[in-house]
């Protein structure tokens, strides 16, 4: 599939921006799953603006998050909700009873994921899924050789999920599991939009848009679905060919 290419980070944030109005305005009342992490701050800056300005409405949306570390809920500070919370749930003033989150520090972290899994089904699932891409070609905590049956589930953290994530945090953490939309749950959102920025996710940019589709670089099962939009900034598009 061809990948939407942006001439930098800011120009792309403000792109998808605009095409998620354009696809959540045509529903009464659409499910919206986004993924935290550096990749999209800018897609959330620009929602919050357009949200302030009045050209954004959410009033009737619902949101579902995509993952969260094991131990760890909207009161811990690096955690998945807590970033959603600061970059996109209080700048859009979304009422907590709109949205559907893992907690990692529910006392039976399977039935949690049935709990969200339950909400997603009630909804007539995902209209639209936001996703940033890890440097080992995960997406949610779906790591290298995930199972492509999975639907919400406990995952092991792949090594590098786990040293790469301390940057969301103040001091160091131990990171081995997490909450997460499996594969199975991904692919049955309506629409899918994959965010990459820098040069340093190039390599993995070309392994997921050009190479075997593979449960080892577990974006690549992206490729299958019909919905899915990939938005690159030239940095990150900076390996693929002509």
């Amino acid at each position: 599939m061809k990948p939407i290419i942006a001439d930098d980070y800011d120009v792309m944030s403000k792109q998808v921006a605009w095409d998620i109005i354009e696809i959540m305005t045509s529903i009464d009342s659409p499910l919206f799953c986004p993924a935290s992490g550096d990749t999209t701050k800018g897609l959330y800056k620009e929602m919050a603006a357009l949200h302030k300005q009045g050209q954004l409405n959410i009033a009737n949306w619902l949101f579902v998050g995509l993952d969260e570390w094991m131990g760890m809920n909207e009161n811990d500070e690096g955690s998945c909700r807590f970033h959603l919370d600061e970059q996109l749930f209080e700048p859009l003033q979304v009422n907590n009873d709109r949205i559907c989150f893992f907690d990692g520090k529910a006392a039976d972290p399977v039935a949690e994921c049935d709990r969200v899994e339950e909400f997603i089904q009630q909804q007539a699932g995902i209209d639209l899924l936001i996703l940033g891409l890890g440097l080992n070609g995960h997406v949610g905590m779906n790591e290298p050789g995930i199972s492509t049956s999975l639907r919400s589930h406990v995952a092991t953290l792949d090594p590098l999920t786990a040293q790469v994530g301390q940057k969301y945090f103040d001091k160091p953490q131990q990171l081995t599991e997490g909450l997460t939309l499996g594969i199975a749950t991904m692919l049955a959102a309506k629409n899918i939009f994959l965010l990459v920025s820098g040069s340093r996710k190039a390599a993995i940019v070309k392994k997921v848009i050009e190479g075997e589709i593979t449960a080892a670089v577990p974006a690549t099962l992206l490729r299958q679905h019909p919905g899915l939009k990939i938005y690159l900034d030239k940095d990150a598009a900076g390996m693929l060919q002509e």
